[in-house]
């Protein structure tokens, strides 16, 4: 038999080990239960931030679910996400995911939405380090600045007045932050020009998945 003393070292090692395989496990458990919360708060953000940029009751699809990656120079330097808008089934718009490399505190990254016909269904701002008071401006929530593109296209206005009003652009610019605006208008005129050149298989594709997600007795119709 052991000695008290070894069974009570014993019992006492038992008894650690259990607990620390239960704080293990409760850690463990902690850990993913905030993972789920952290996934399912940023889907929910990325639904708010999608819905701001086509107007409402122009789609009827759930965006998230029809997300494209796409990589090309016009709309930065790494494949980005694109999510197609569908209505009954239908294309209706794209929202492009763009970055504009020459903000003045660093890459401004935006949202642009375009409807089939090409025209601008809206722009935001989804992150960037632009100085306080002055280039934050390009948000929303700062300044009405960015709803100045709704409704204008590759056409409107012309290649020479796509710019800020010191370029002779139609855009305004901010009073002492004009570095800015002329990166965001930049970004979103790319955006344009990507989408005006490959506007045809991205809304084809979208037809496809449609088409192919579609009830089998819907597709037979």
């Amino acid at each position: 038999m052991l000695p008290e003393m070894s069974r009570s070292m014993l019992r006492n090692a038992l008894i650690l080990g259990l607990f620390a395989v239960v704080t293990v496990g409760l850690v463990a458990i902690t850990r993913q239960a905030t993972v789920e919360r952290i996934q399912v708060a940023e889907r929910e953000a990325q639904i708010r931030a999608l819905a701001q940029v086509l107007p409402a009751g122009s789609y009827n699809n759930h965006l998230l679910d029809n997300e494209l990656q796409l990589r090309d120079p016009l709309l930065g330097d790494r494949a980005l996400p694109a999510y197609l808008a569908l209505k009954d089934g239908q294309p209706s718009a794209i929202i492009l995911q763009a970055i504009a490399p020459d903000g003045y505190s660093g890459s401004i990254h935006v949202l642009v939405g375009i409807h089939t016909d090409g025209r601008l269904a809206g722009v935001r701002v989804l992150a960037h380090k632009e100085t306080p008071g002055l280039g934050d401006k390009i948000e929303l929530a700062k300044s009405p600045w960015v709803l100045a593109f709704a409704g204008k296209s590759l056409q409107d206005p012309d290649e020479a007045h796509w710019g800020v009003k010191k370029d002779q652009g139609v855009f305004d610019q901010f009073a002492g932050a004009t570095v800015t605006p002329r990166a965001v208008v930049k970004a979103v005129h790319r955006a344009l020009q990507y989408f005006d050149a490959h506007k045809t298989e991205l809304f084809a594709g979208a037809a496809a998945a449609a088409t192919a997600s579609a009830p089998a007795e819907e597709r037979a119709q």
